[in-house]
């Protein structure tokens, strides 16, 4: 949930920097809330002309990080810390430019709480999932998962694998291995872009995908797996276990565990998962 925040029920990519102790969040996205426009992206290529104009330093501090797109695909995109996007929104006229201001100063705080204890983290992804409709089952079903992905992880870490592309690699093969879908092909099945698949999965698929990664990390300690090869190994027989729970399953019931629900508000006709 970090690496997105709600303002009004849209999407601000941001990043926090554990080093510098700062949020830097998507321009576009910013523009995009304050403005409403269909073509952010040229609003702010405009908007650095005229600042520079104006003989604003602002444009030329401005740094990038690579964000997921609507795509999914991660690209390169302007982002701006808290002061220099309190500078852009003094230069776009807008209503929302004060609610926005009061939004920005509560995520500074609420990433503070954090730091100092956990559980307020826990607490507020709670509270995001519940104002999304989510039911207490699913909302719990989520975060036992999500405890359980932080223990595989936690053991990769531990044991050799150091790089993003390793961990979605290992992701992949899990995932791929139950489900007999790539992480892709099953976002693509739900009609999803950025959004994460967890958080769009049903209960069982969620039921079923801790069960891989708990069978992943306890077949990793018992052999002792160490580096990216070995962990693949173990995150394959992990995923096989998931798999043949998930065949027993659907032969018993006639239906499917993998779903292409989701829990988009849009197109209208998407089925909300009950």
């Amino acid at each position: 949930m970090s690496d997105i925040k709600l303002f009004e029920e849209k999407q601000v990519r941001s990043h926090w920097d554990d080093v510098e102790g700062q949020w830097y969040f998507s321009i576009i996205d910013v523009i995009e809330v304050l403005t409403t426009s269909d073509r952010p992206r040229k609003y702010w290529a405009d908007l650095k002309s005229k600042l520079k104009k104006e003989g604003s330093e602002l444009s030329d501090q401005i740094g990038q990080l690579k964000m997921k797109a609507s795509d999914g695909k991660s690209r390169a995109t302007d982002v701006a810390n808290t002061p220099q996007l309190l500078r852009i929104i003094q230069s776009i006229p807008s209503p929302k430019a004060e609610p926005f201001k009061q939004w920005l100063a509560k995520v500074g705080y609420e990433r503070i709480q954090e730091i100092t204890n956990p559980e307020q983290s826990l607490n507020r992804a709670r509270e995001n999932w519940q104002k999304l409709g989510r039911s207490e089952k699913w909302i719990q079903q989520r975060m036992t998962g999500q405890e359980t992905r932080n223990k595989l992880t936690d053991y990769w870490k531990d044991n050799g694998v150091t790089k993003n592309i390793e961990f979605a690699l290992l992701t992949n093969i899990i995932h791929q291995e139950w489900t007999g879908l790539t992480v892709q092909n099953h976002k693509n099945l739900k009609g999803l872009k950025s959004q994460n698949l967890r958080d769009h999965m049903s209960e069982a698929e969620l039921i079923f995908t801790a069960l891989a990664e708990l069978s992943t990390r306890q077949i990793a300690e018992t052999e002792e797996s160490m580096g990216l090869k070995e962990n693949a190994n173990s995150s394959k027989k992990g995923g096989a276990i998931a798999k043949n729970a998930r065949i027993a399953l659907e032969s018993k019931t006639g239906k499917s565990v993998i779903t292409g629900e989701n829990f988009l508000p849009t197109p209208k006709e998407n089925k909300k998962l009950k």
